[in-house]
């Protein structure tokens, strides 16, 4: 679901977006209300993606919500009973990350035949990085001597990519990508420091 950005507080259309994808919704809603902690919404995108287990399926939930001073992120997954927790249960995390904090919001679009014209992506991802999960990858350093047998090190890079998101104009709908990439452009203006 997509919304802009503005001064308006979005809270009852971020309710409308859970309650419409039937995913637990009072579960949802409850733990995102918690986190946004009495914020104005400013914008919001809502994931519901279906995954296949052998021959079961299993539902997850995301909701970004970007409030005046923060990035809301949660998560809802749906579990088959256990041994601690005998009935089927449901477990969400969230995270609230300060918009200072934001070091960068990565949008990669993927358009089917570019040479077609104008046409929307069929494809987005966003990563958002805020420096809580950082990815070293490192190899062997060399130069341009293919006789050189010394040891040159390594060389590597430092990625930062706490949390990212795809959606597909097949699988979501064209709809979601234009929504996933309205709230990219949103967090991205509001993250301007």
């Amino acid at each position: 679901m997509r919304r802009s950005i503005d001064d308006l507080d979005h809270s009852r259309d971020l309710r409308s977006a859970i309650d419409h994808t039937g995913y637990y919704p009072e579960v949802v809603a409850d733990s995102v209300d918690g986190a946004v902690g009495g914020e104005p919404v400013r914008a919001f995108y809502v994931h519901h993606e279906p995954t296949f287990e052998r021959d079961e399926v299993r539902r997850h939930l995301t909701v970004v919500v970007l409030t005046p001073s923060r990035l809301i992120l949660a998560h809802t997954d749906e579990h088959a009973g256990d041994d601690l927790l005998p009935e089927p249960y449901t477990s969400t995390s969230t995270e609230a990350i300060s918009l200072t904090a934001v070091k960068s919001v990565v949008v990669t679009r993927m358009t089917a035949n570019p040479t077609a014209g104008p046409r929307p992506p069929a494809e987005a991802v966003m990563t958002i990085g805020w420096g809580g999960v950082s990815r070293l990858d490192l190899e062997p350093a060399g130069c341009s001597d293919p006789q050189c047998d010394a040891d040159h090190g390594y060389t590597g890079v430092l990625a930062s990519d706490d949390f990212s998101l795809r959606v597909s104009a097949a699988a979501d709908g064209v709809d979601a990508v234009g929504g996933l990439l309205a709230f990219a452009a949103a967090l991205s203006a509001s993250t301007q420091h």
